[in-house]
């Protein structure tokens, strides 16, 4: 249900305004509003807070991301970052910022050096991996190469398909070189061709030129391996892999004794100033005087006491919380928070995706709890069918734990599938008739009626309609409480003359068709009678075509009973074609695809349909919509309030 709200002040010294920032963010109760929109023109006591100069903190957060990347993580101490929080939290902003730097200077640099360092290294290491893998499989070819002075050797990888490029390779090397050059390939694998090209170094800068614009994999060895064997190379690529892997572990060893030093004040410290970036964004939504700050906002009533009590246990009687008076009308304005049940909150979610309700009107998301489930069991009404859909939402809510829309969904499915199967058990449906063709299941009778809904179809449509002509009642008496809580005589008027004129209607209906005795019609007449000005009072003349509007409305609720069918059919259908194959396995494998089809409509078309009588048919009753919804100043990652 709604919570009641409370407008409020907070007011103190201009000196408190940041540590009152720090409080109210983290007792996370306050809907901050923006108080420029009361400064009169031309106030010269009451003006806008100029706001403080954050920049420095963005800045400051994007090198502390930075030095984060460099230091390896350790271990939190909830013990000794509660202790770093205390002393940075009481900190004013300047000197927060004044430590924060101090911080950066003492490990910026070195920990940017380290990195650096440790970069280079990791290259090399891949490098050298690189080189040794490419030299173990064209080691064979050592023995064809010549050993010349002043010549440069490269390797080039080419996959097999495309070993036709060698030729065009072979025949520019010709032109670029002047014939100074050896060419010698070999395969590796199944895919790859190793071409080791030999060549005077004067021709180097057009000879890699000419191979870049090739497109292969061109492996160009470092200078200090030129000249030397492949097995020479292989112990030098050892020896510098050992001395770099050497000059890595005392990188590491440096950075894991920054990461002890300094850690947990580095996390504590980025907690802290992104606290203080984001508070700072709402400093323009305060008011100032010379010596004094002024916040305003609404507070739920069921915290006012608790955010009463944070702000003085810290501040004493420097800072209060003053509450205004506001008029009935101005009520309208504020936020509106939901406090249900967890097993409302689902739905409370999907009526908020629509519209928020205003702060004065009635909740319907508790309703649409209640009958919505209701609505979609009666639709689906089969044991297997209710059971299948509240496994699968039971296996997607497990496994999308972070989505929180579908945690939402898949909660509103396991709720809906519990009516799903009562009804089933009342109907004698499970994979539609299969049950009662194995005689597992049978539909019960009740007021002398046996629910098997093929049968009873007059009767399920009597009883749409019944729960239409009720669901549609219950809207309407809930627009007459809202029209008294705004005081508006005229829409309460209109509300109680609707229900008249479709009560008058049903008696009318019932006394001619002799459903029920004869005097109820003109009961009934005397009814419409009376309702028609009063609807026309509360809603002018455009009020009359709305009763046709509301009789529509409660028809449409015949819906659930043609959805119900519809399901019911297509599972009759399943089960016919399925047992009309001679071959049982075809017959199963047709039955289950159409249960299948049957079972995904059976989880979509309900579901819309249900929300539908609500949204359409049953808000339009009462609810008007419009509303803001209750974001409290708090800081997200602490939960809920």
């Amino acid at each position: 249900m709604l919570q009641k709200m409370k407008k409020v002040q907070v007011l103190g010294p201009k000196r408190d305004l940041q540590s009152v920032v720090d409080v109210l963010y983290h007792t996370g109760t306050v809907h901050l509003e923006d108080i420029s929109k009361t400064i009169l023109p031309g106030d010269t006591i009451l003006r806008k807070m100029e706001v403080e100069k954050v920049g420095d903190i963005a800045n400051i957060l994007v090198k502390i991301g930075g030095i984060f990347l460099s230091l390896p993580k350790i271990r939190d101490d909830p013990q000794k970052q509660a202790q770093i929080y205390d002393e940075l939290q009481r900190k004013s902003h300047s000197d927060l910022v004044a430590r924060a730097t101090y911080v950066l200077e003492e490990l910026e640099a070195k920990t940017k050096d380290l990195a650096t360092k440790k970069t280079d290294l990791e290259f090399t290491l891949n490098a050298l991996d690189r080189y040794e893998k490419i030299i173990n499989k064209i080691q064979p070819l050592e023995s064809q190469l010549p050993v010349l002075e002043g010549f440069e050797v490269t390797v080039i990888l080419i996959q097999r398909e495309f070993r036709d490029v060698l030729e065009i390779i072979r025949n520019t090397l010709v032109e670029i070189t002047r014939n100074q050059f050896e060419l010698i390939s070999a395969d590796i694998d199944e895919t790859t061709i190793a071409t080791v090209i030999v060549f005077n170094k004067k021709y180097s800068e057009q000879v890699h030129s000419f191979i870049f614009s090739q497109n292969v994999n061109e492996i160009r060895m470092p200078s200090e391996y030129l000249g030397k064997s492949f097995h020479d190379i292989l112990l030098m690529i050892a020896e510098k892999r050992k001395v770099s892997a050497s000059e890595m572990s005392v990188i590491d060893e440096k950075l894991i004794q920054l990461s002890a030093e300094w850690y947990q004040e580095l996390a504590v410290l980025k907690r802290v100033l992104e606290d203080r970036n984001e508070e700072a964004g709402v400093f323009t939504k305060f008011g100032q005087t010379e010596y004094t700050f002024v916040i305003l906002g609404w507070i739920p009533s069921k915290y006012l006491k608790r955010t009463k009590e944070a702000l003085k246990n810290t501040f004493g009687n420097r800072v209060i919380v003053h509450e205004l008076e506001v008029s009935p009308e101005k009520m309208d304005e504020a936020p509106t928070f939901y406090d249900n049940p967890a097993i409302v909150k689902p739905f409370e979610y999907i009526l908020q995706m629509v519209n928020v309700p205003k702060y004065r009107e009635i909740d319907p998301s508790p309703i649409l709890a209640l009958f919505f489930p209701f609505f979609f069991g009666l639709m689906v009404g089969d044991i297997a069918y209710g059971a299948i859909i509240l496994v699968f939402a039971i296996i997607v809510k497990h496994r999308y734990k972070m989505e929180i829309w579908l945690q939402h969904l898949m909660n509103i499915l396991i709720i809906s599938s519990i009516p799903a199967i009562f009804f089933g058990f009342l109907f004698g449906e499970f994979f539609g008739n299969l049950g009662e063709i194995m005689g597992w299941i049978h539909p019960i009778t009740f007021l002398g009626i046996t629910w098997n809904r093929v049968e009873a179809m007059v009767p399920m449509l009597i009883v749409a309609i019944a729960i239409g002509v009720f669901h549609i009642f219950l809207g309407l008496s809930l627009g007459i409480l809202n029209a008294i809580t705004k005081k508006s005589k005229k829409h309460a008027i209109e509300k109680a003359g609707m229900i008249m004129v479709i009560t008058g209607l049903l008696l009318v209906i019932g006394g001619a068709t002799k459903v029920i005795p004869d005097v109820f019609l003109s009961i009934g007449v005397v009814l419409i009678v009376v309702a028609v000005p009063m609807i026309i009072y509360g809603g002018g003349f455009f009020g009359v075509f709305e009763i046709i509007s509301t009789v529509g409305n409660i028809l449409s609720y015949a819906r659930i009973m043609a959805i119900g069918m519809a399901s019911v059919i297509l599972a009759l259908v399943a089960n016919r074609l399925g047992g009309m194959m001679e071959v049982a396995l075809l017959g199963f494998l047709i039955a289950a695809m159409l249960h299948i089809l049957n079972i995904v409509l059976a989880m979509f078309s309900p579901f819309l349909h249900s929300f539908r009588l609500h949204i359409v048919e049953f808000n339009s009753k009462f609810y008007e919509g419009g509303g803001k919804l209750y974001k409290p100043f708090k800081n997200e990652k602490e939960g809920e309030t």
